[in-house]
Formats: C-alpha cells, structure tokens, sequence
C-alpha cells in the first residue's frame, strides 16, 4: 500500500501477512516544500550517487544476487 491520501476506507486483511511472516513498514516522505528544497540543494552542490557496480542487462540476475548479498556499498546499476 503506498500512501493514504485516498483515505483509509476498507479494510486490510492482516491474514495473508502473518501467514508469510511478512513485515509492513511504514515511511513518511515530508512535504513537498523540503522536497524541493533537496533538489536544489543536490542541483546546487552537484551531489551524485556512490555507484558501486555496473551489471550488463544479460547479467540482470547476478545484479539482483549481489544486492540480496548486502555486499555492496553505494548503487547497483543494470545498463539497458
């Protein structure tokens, strides 16, 4: 469930979680004011992401493998 700008009307079964032992965490993303005002401030500063590895789109998988791992420190980023 993302968000609950539409209301909280029905009702969410809690039964198909517990089964699969999931976990349901909620965020909170802030105003959009702030928003905005990290975008410039990441615009203003030229920030940029850690990457930490470059998978070819063929080795898809072995991306998604090395991000299970945790191994990495940074992005992981699957070139089209």
């Amino acid at each position: 469930m993302i968000g609950v700008l539409a209301g909280l009307e029905g009702n969410i079964n809690p039964l198909p979680l517990l089964t699969k032992a999931m976990r349901l965490r909620g965020i909170s993303v802030g105003p959009r004011d702030a928003f905005e005002d990290m975008n410039r401030a990441v615009a203003a500063h030229t920030l940029h992401p850690v990457i930490d590895r470059v998978f070819p789109f063929d080795e898809a998988r072995e991306a998604l493998n090395y991000l299970e791992s945790g191994a990495h420190f940074g992005k992981i980023i699957v070139r089209l």
